[in-house]
């Protein structure tokens, strides 16, 4: 059972790169020349969320540790409850 949907990973993936680009004082314009990902791309990414594995990868690397990212693959992984006491118990 999941309480998130990939939908709002999607935004709060989106909202982490756009909020790393400002604190970093970058315009979409200078992150674009940086990841090689064109601006309106940014720009579509930064409000629907949507945007390609290989561009998003461009711009995390741009804005933050792509081993962090990668370190997701190989992190140990909890088990998934398997009802909703277990979930409740978390």
């Amino acid at each position: 059972m999941n309480l998130i949907s990939g939908r709002d990973v999607q935004v709060a993936l989106a909202a982490y790169v756009q909020e790393r680009r400002k604190a970093l004082k970058w315009s979409r314009a200078v992150l674009a020349e940086r990841s090689t990902v064109p601006a309106p791309t940014i720009k579509k990414f930064e409000t629907t969320g949507q945007i390609s594995l290989r561009q998003f990868l461009l711009l995390w690397q741009c804005v933050d540790d792509l081993h962090r990212f990668q370190d997701l693959t190989s992190a140990e992984q909890k088990p998934m409850p398997r009802s909703l006491d277990e979930v409740l118990a978390q």
